[in-house]
């Protein structure tokens, strides 16, 4: 309860805070503090990134665009990626210590669809976690969410999430490292690049090769 009273406590203190308009409004003095202290500007993004995430704050699209508009698509990629694995594996042990335990218990205890889900999960849990990282449908605090409500080892959902968010991390990194001529020309970020063909099948593809252990393992007791 109280890891939800602060959460929405930040969400209303730091609502507009966190919008495109205030990146848009304060850009200038970004860039100036990251050419005068570039370390602690990298240590302050990454606090504001964790935060953002583990509290499931609005504005992690925005956080990702401006690193990539801050510290360009590299280092600015490994940035992202670092924030939001942290931020994320915060929320999993704070939903893990608290309905996390208790709600995989009664999935093992159960019977019917629930039982079956955690079922499903426990027998493919590397592919089912990459699949939710990898698939832009599924919304991202769910996939921090989910697994620590199936029981997902700590380890795995750190390495699945690590490596599972990489692909849509580097694209909007990418957007963000483009913002400057965006912002200049009065434009707007495409955010939904995302579903391009040539951005989307790619991501399917990948998912599709994380599904492959799962459909293999349907066929081969048939």
């Amino acid at each position: 309860m109280l890891f939800v009273i602060i959460a929405v406590g930040l969400a209303v203190t730091f609502r507009d805070q966190l919008s495109f308009d205030s990146f848009k409004e304060h850009r200038e003095a970004l860039i100036a503090y990251r050419d005068s202290h570039y370390v602690a500007a990298v240590a302050l993004f990454m606090i504001t990134y964790v935060v953002i995430v583990t509290f499931s704050l609005p504005g992690a699209s925005v956080a990702t665009l401006t690193g990539g508009f801050l510290f360009g698509v590299f280092p600015g990629v490994f940035f992202n990626v670092a924030g939001a694995t942290i931020g994320a594996s915060c929320l999993f042990l704070a939903a893990r210590w608290g309905l996390g335990d208790w709600l995989a218990s009664k999935m093992d205890t159960g019977s019917g669809r629930i039982k079956q889900l955690k079922d499903g999960i426990d027998q493919n849990q590397w592919s089912m976690l990459f699949l939710i990282r990898l698939l832009p449908i599924v919304p991202f605090f769910v996939a921090n969410l989910l697994p620590a409500f199936v029981g997902v080892p700590l380890h795995r959902f750190v390495i699945s999430t690590g490596l599972g968010i990489i692909p849509g991390t580097f694209i909007f990194t990418s957007v963000g490292a483009g913002l400057g001529s965006v912002l200049e020309t009065g434009g707007m970020p495409d955010l939904g690049v995302i579903f391009e063909p040539q951005i989307l099948f790619p991501l399917l593809g990948l998912a599709a090769l994380s599904a492959l252990p799962i459909i293999y393992k349907r066929f081969k007791r048939t």
